[in-house]
């Protein structure tokens, strides 16, 4: 499996962010809140699994601030995905799923990686 995140695999329809707000279930572990909702495979034609972020505005005025947690919280997925894309493939499941950053404060790599690793075992056992 390539550890990349190209553009079948991020979440970017509309519909499908508005229906995951709207109906999706939460798990969390600081910093991170993921928010989740399966999906099916007309949905997702080509990945098992769909992922987006999102930092808050409010929280973090510049742009600059909200790119590098984006930027942190994408690689931390794309290194560790490996384990919930066997999970979903061996399942015969598609989810789509949204990481929102949580903390007040920009914190390091080595403080968001170990949380969206914890949140990727609990969606493979959930699913």
């Amino acid at each position: 499996m390539k550890l990349t995140l190209n553009k079948q695999e991020r979440l970017k329809s509309r519909k499908l962010i508005d229906e995951l707000f709207a109906m999706g279930s939460a798990i969390d572990a600081y910093p991170i809140k993921l928010i989740f909702k399966e999906i099916t495979k007309e949905q997702s034609p080509h990945s098992p699994v769909l992922f987006g972020v999102t930092v808050s505005k409010k929280k973090f005025k510049r742009a600059v601030d909200r790119n590098l947690i984006k930027r942190r919280l994408r690689e931390s997925f794309r290194v560790n995905k490996a384990s919930i894309y066997s999970s979903m493939i061996e399942k015969d499941k598609r989810i789509c799923m949204m990481a929102i950053y949580i903390s007040k404060e920009i914190l390091d790599y080595q403080t968001i990686e170990p949380a969206m690793i914890k949140l990727q075992k609990q969606l493979a056992n959930m699913s």
